[in-house]
C-alpha cells in the first residue's frame, strides 16, 4: 500500500527536497543521509509468526549474556496475558537512565525514591557466572548479613564459576547453596560479615496501582545498580516456560526492567522488597513495557528452606486437571493412584472450588493455594460434583522425586 501511494503522489520520499545547508549546520539529517548506517546494522531476526501473520508476544528472563552467552538458552517465557501471540527477540543491549532527581521528594513515613535508592543500592549485587556453555550476568539482593544472596535460579543454571560484584565494585567468590526451578529462586553465600541488607516485606496486600520501584546491575554494567520506577500492572499472572515449568502469581510491572536485572528487587513506595524480578516481555518491535517479580513471600520461603536443608520441598496432592470453563475452579482429569486427593475421596471430573477457605478459581490458582503447605499438613478441600458442593479433608505429602 505505501508503494501505491508513493507512485500516485509522483514524489520520490526518499530524497532531499530542496538544496541542504552542511550537515554541521543542522540539528537533523534526512534519511538518505543517513542510509548508509542504517544498513551496517544487523537485521533482526525474528519467527514463530501466527497463521495470519501477526507478530507474537512473549516474556523473556532477563538475565544479561555477555553476547555469545548461551547460559540464557531456554529462558524464554510466555506471558499468560500473551498467550495467543508469540515471537522470540533477542535482548535489549541498551539501557536509558532513568533521572532520580525527576521523582517527587518524600516526607517522614513515605521516603522518596532518592532516599529509597541511597538506602537499598547497597544491598544490591551484579552475579557473574561462568559455565561450559558460556558467561552471563544477572542481579542478586542480600537477605542476610552473612552474605546470603537472593536470586534466581535461571542465572546461577549451569554455572561452575560464580562471582559477586558488590555495590561498591568489590569482586567477591560466590557459593551456590541451592536453587529451585519451580519457582526460579536461587540462594548464593559471600564471603564476609556484617554485609548491608534489604528489608522484605510482603506482596500480600499489593493492589493494582501500587507504586513499584526495580533495582538491579542491568547488562553487566560497571558503577552500581540501577533504578527505575512505575507501578503494580498486575497480579496472579502466570509466565508459562518453553524449557521448565510455569511461574504462577507473578507481579506485572510497567517499572522498565533491563537484561541482566534478573534477581533483582522489586520494591514498594517504602523500599521494602516485594518481588525478585525475573522476567520481562518483548515482541517484533522491542520490550513491550511489561516486567514480572515473583513474590517476595515465595521467595523468602524458598530461601529459608534452600539456607536451613539445601533443598526445597514441594506438597503433592496427586491429581491431574485445567480450568473449569463451565464455572471457576480446577477441573480434576486424573488422579494418581495412592495419593492423597485419591485417599481423601476425589474423584475425576469433581472442581475443586477452595483449599483452606481460600477460592481456587484455575488450576495455577489450586498449586499457589498449596505452595506454602507442608507435608503432613490437613487441608479441607471444597469441590463441585455434578452441581452439588462437597467437602473432603486431604493430607499433603511430599512430591515424589520422579514427578
Amino acid at each position: 500500500m505505501l508503494e501505491m501511494m508513493e507512485e500516485e503522489d509522483g514524489f520520490d520520499d526518499d530524497a532531499p527536497v530542496g538544496p541542504l545547508l552542511p550537515p554541521d549546520d543542522r540539528l537533523w539529517r534526512h534519511p538518505s543521509e543517513v542510509a548508509g548506517v542504517a544498513a551496517t546494522r544487523p537485521p533482526q531476526k525474528l519467527g514463530l509468526f501466527s497463521s495470519a501473520g501477526q507478530p507474537r508476544v512473549l516474556a523473556i528472563a532477563v538475565l544479561s549474556g555477555l553476547i555469545s552467552s548461551l547460559l540464557t538458552t531456554g529462558l524464554i517465557v510466555v506471558a499468560g496475558g500473551f498467550k495467543d501471540r508469540t515471537v522470540t527477540h533477542r535482548s535489549v543491549e541498551k539501557e536509558a537512565a532513568l533521572p532520580v532527581s525527576a521523582t517527587l521528594r518524600g516526607n517522614g513515613s513515605n521516603p522518596g525514591i532518592v532516599e529509597i535508592a541511597e538506602r537499598v543500592r547497597p544491598a544490591i549485587v551484579q552475579i557473574e557466572v561462568e559455565g561450559a556453555e558460556g558467561t552471563g550476568s544477572g542481579s542478586g539482593v542480600l537477605l542476610r548479613s552473612d552474605g546470603h544472596v537472593l536470586t534466581n535460579h535461571h542465572v546461577i543454571d549451569g554455572a561452575d564459576k560464580i562471582t559477586v560484584v558488590m555495590a561498591d565494585g568489590q569482586e567477591r567468590p560466590g557459593k551456590l547453596i541451592g536453587g529451585d526451578p519451580d519457582t526460579d529462586v536461587a540462594v548464593v553465600k559471600v564471603e564476609g560479615a556484617s554485609h548491608p541488607t534489604a528489608t522484605l516485606g510482603s506482596a500480600t496486600n499489593l493492589k493494582v496501582g501500587n507504586q513499584a520501584i526495580a533495582i538491579g546491575s542491568p547488562l553487566g554494567l560497571a558503577g552500581g545498580p540501577s533504578l527505575s520506577v512505575g507501578v503494580v500492572s498486575a497480579l496472579g499472572r502466570q509466565v508459562d516456560s518453553r524449557d521448565g515449568p510455569p511461574l504462577l502469581d507473578m507481579i506485572q510491572t510497567d517499572a522498565p526492567i533491563a537484561p541482566g536485572s534478573s534477581g533483582g528487587a522489586l520494591l514498594d513506595s517504602t523500599g521494602a522488597v516485594i518481588g525478585i524480578t525475573t522476567a520481562i516481555a518483548v515482541s517484533d518491535v522491542g520490550a513491550e513495557g511489561l516486567g514480572f517479580a515473583t513474590p517476595i513471600d515465595i521467595a523468602r520461603d524458598v530461601a529459608e528452606q534452600l539456607i536451613t536443608t539445601g533443598k526445597v520441598v514441594h506438597v503433592w496432592l496427586g491429581i491431574e486437571g485445567e480450568d473449569a470453563t463451565s464455572n471457576s475452579g480446577a477441573l480434576v482429569r486424573k488422579i494418581r493412584a495412592d495419593s492423597p486427593a485419591a485417599k481423601a475421596g476425589v474423584k475425576e471430573r469433581d472442581v475443586i472450588t477452595s483449599v483452606a477457605g481460600k477460592p481456587v478459581t484455575s488450576m495455577s490458582a489450586l498449586v499457589v493455594a498449596l505452595r506454602t503447605r507442608k507435608p503432613g499438613q490437613v487441608v479441607t478441600i471444597s469441590l463441585s460434583r455434578d452441581g452439588k458442593n462437597l467437602t473432603v479433608e486431604a493430607t499433603l505429602v511430599e512430591r515424589p522425586k520422579n514427578l
